[in-house]
């Protein structure tokens, strides 16, 4: 028996490597949550192997230290920070393999005002005028689209700028 604070290494190599991986994995979400897919590809990016990544995984979850829903929660009220629409953070949790019915769950229970987030993001690129004529507000309805705001969203932010006047 060793009176070392360190533990005993195994002979094991896979038991190793399931160590290596998993302390990687640990290390990525100490820094901030990853879906299962992002922390996937980064675990094999740096040459795990893929069954070896997905064991880890699947402890991880089970040990609820990764955990999807948190994740979509998180990544939701870190992008409507940013002014961000529920078009575009729809599609970038889709890239990031979050399903469909916690992408919904995530937009419905942050609760914003989308409406509200397009007029501050219109106000704060264009100023307080509204769109003098039809091409400067098609010109602002796409800036406010490539943002992620939907039609309905948008039409009724720049109508609420003008209404405002």
């Amino acid at each position: 028996m060793s009176l070392s604070s360190k533990p005993e290494s195994t002979d094991d190599p896979l038991e190793e490597q399931r160590r290596a991986c998993r302390k990687q994995a640990l290390d990525l979400l100490a820094r901030r949550e990853h879906s299962r897919l992002e922390l996937r590809r980064k675990l094999l990016a740096r040459s795990h192997a893929e069954d070896t990544a997905d064991e880890v995984l699947d402890r991880l979850q089970q040990e609820r230290l990764l955990d999807e829903a948190r994740f979509a929660e998180q990544f939701v009220r870190s992008r409507t920070g940013r002014g961000q629409g529920p078009a575009k953070i729809r599609a970038q949790l889709f890239q990031r393999g979050i399903g469909e019915s916690l992408v919904d769950t995530a937009l419905a229970e942050a609760e914003c005002d989308w409406v509200a987030m397009a007029a501050a993001a219109r106000h704060k690129r264009f100023g307080p005028a509204t769109p003098g004529g039809y091409r400067e507000r098609a010109r602002q309805a796409r800036f406010l689209k490539s943002r992620g705001f939907e039609y309905g969203q948008i039409q009724t932010a720049l109508d609420l700028e003008a209404d405002s006047d």
